[in-house]
């Protein structure tokens, strides 16, 4: 969920939660820069873990979890909003993922996000502009996870294009080689499926264009290091060291063979399916080298996180663009923000809302209220949450763009109780932000056209009270129309309002 912390903490960590390895690291910040003091990995391939239905099994959640209990002795003590933890593809996948995060969380004492496959693309260029030299130019960055592969098309610290697929080392694994066997009709398969999946993003990839190609996993790193032992390369992977690890693998025939320099014993079995991710990605892009980068996706969450704290936070440039795309009135959308957390101010301990997300979610909700009317009037504050829920939203997670559009959902008319009951205890402090949502919405129903007086606030469980000036509502028939009317919309919901 949200967090925003109000100074930068000396120590901040990130934490990977991805489909073959959970990754952390931990860093000092200093003058406004990273160090780097601490690296954890281990290979948990939690997406070898999803059944046919898309469950995670009990044994891959436990080795997850043996994982992040040493994670967790390493950020003790840190502070709310120096740790981020982001869930990948396998999670995005798994449909009971509420299940391990929620284990997850009571291990680690922070909350755990999972991120859309182009908010992972975002982090991984952060990470690898950020580690390698700012150079001019466009770069491609490919990253061969375990469940997906992330594209990304990006000029010194932005992107430019945003990609993800289906596509990943362990999920390939599992489908073309799970007993370990490697064959050139099977490789071929996972090579065709690669390809297949390429054919739908090549061409936005190839039209915008770069100057130099960079990956950004293991996976990479493993196979430009055969190839350098092999004497084709410095490092970097070609085409004349990819069909020769080809051949070499088809005369090995088998996973449990593999014993090349720069491919570590817990890679092996999952190598042939991402040596094929990778010559599909050379052939569909026509590429000739690829470097690799040290800095992939949780160096990126941590200097996201940074940026937060120095008040770069991308989420704001995400939903000012939104905004501005959507052609939100600015004017009333900044009213409504400024009375949301004036009431939020009122009512923030007698609800326990006094957490930062509390109040992000709030003004977050109360600029983007409106942006289903670009599309239509009628219903749009339905078409407002299907555009927040389902759009690409950088710098948030699938977690928080569910709360957000939640909001926008229930800032009018009737309010679905249910579907605010699914996010558990959460779903309450939820609920009475939607209230004050509905509250300075419905305070400026005349647009700016009229003086609004001062009104106090006061709130216990379900009930929230507002006091006008004295004659104030009589004076305003409209307004108190509207509030009477609120009150029969809140009270389907078993919440009093009181106007006096």
């Amino acid at each position: 969920m949200p967090q925003k912390p109000a100074e930068i903490p000396s120590l901040i960590a990130a934490i990977d939660l991805g489909s073959n390895s959970f990754h952390m690291v931990v860093a000092k910040v200093d003058h406004g820069e990273i160090r780097i003091l601490e690296r954890l990995g281990d290979k948990v391939q939690l997406a070898a873990g999803l059944d046919e239905e898309r469950n995670l099994s009990e044994e891959s959640m436990l080795r997850g979890l043996e994982c992040l209990r040493r994670f967790a002795q390493m950020i003790a003590g840190l502070p709310e909003g120096a740790v981020r933890i982001v869930g990948t593809n396998a999670l995005r996948e798994a449909h009971n993922r509420a299940e391990f995060i929620r284990r997850a969380e009571e291990v680690l004492g922070h909350p755990v996000e999972v991120i859309s496959g182009r908010e992972e693309a975002r982090l991984i260029y952060l990470g690898v502009s950020h580690t390698l030299p700012d150079t001019p130019g466009r770069r491609l960055v490919a990253d061969i996870g375990g469940g997906s592969t992330e594209f990304i098309i990006g000029q010194r610290f932005e992107s430019q294009l945003r990609e993800s697929l289906q596509m990943g080392c362990v999920s390939y694994t599992q489908r073309y080689f799970r007993d370990g066997k490697v064959t050139p009709a099977r490789y071929a398969q996972a090579y065709t499926a690669a390809r297949l999946e390429l054919m739908g993003i090549e061409y936005s990839l190839r039209r915008l264009g770069w100057q130099e190609a960079v990956g950004a996993s293991g996976t990479i790193r493993a196979v430009g290091l055969a190839i350098q032992a092999a004497g084709l390369g410095n490092g970097e992977i070609n085409p004349e060291g990819l069909a020769w690890l080809k051949r070499k693998l088809f005369k090995l025939g088998d996973v449990e063979k593999i014993d090349l320099d720069g491919i570590k014993p817990d890679r092996r079995p999952i190598f042939p399916a991402g040596l094929a991710i990778t010559e599909a990605i050379f052939e569909a892009l026509d590429l000739t080298r690829m470097t690799h980068s040290e800095g992939a996706l949780r160096e990126g969450v941590l200097y996201d996180l940074l940026g937060r704290h120095h008040h770069e936070d991308v989420r704001e440039r995400t939903l000012s663009a939104l905004m501005e795309r959507c052609h939100v009135d600015l004017e009333q959308a900044a009213r409504v923000e400024a009375k949301a957390l004036a009431a939020l101010e009122q009512v923030a301990t007698s609800w326990g809302l006094d957490d930062d997300w509390h109040r992000d979610l709030l003004l977050w909700g109360a600029r983007v209220h409106e942006i289903g009317m670009d599309i239509a009037h009628y219903h749009y504050h339905k078409h407002g949450a299907y555009l927040i829920e389902h759009s690409d939203l950088a710098g948030f997670s699938r977690q928080d763009q569910l709360m957000l559009a939640l909001l926008v959902r229930g800032h009018r008319r009737n309010i679905p109780k249910d579907r605010f009951a699914e996010f558990g205890e959460e779903g309450v402090k939820l609920l009475r932000l939607c209230v004050l949502l509905r509250f300075a919405i419905l305070f400026h129903h005349i647009r700016g056209t009229s003086a609004m007086p001062k009104v106090k606030l006061s709130a216990s469980n379900n009930m929230l009270k507002v006091q006008f000036p004295e004659g104030w509502l009589e004076a305003n028939p409209l307004t108190q129309a509207d509030f009477e009317q609120e009150a029969e919309w809140l009270k389907r919901i078993e919440f009093e309002l009181k106007v006096s």
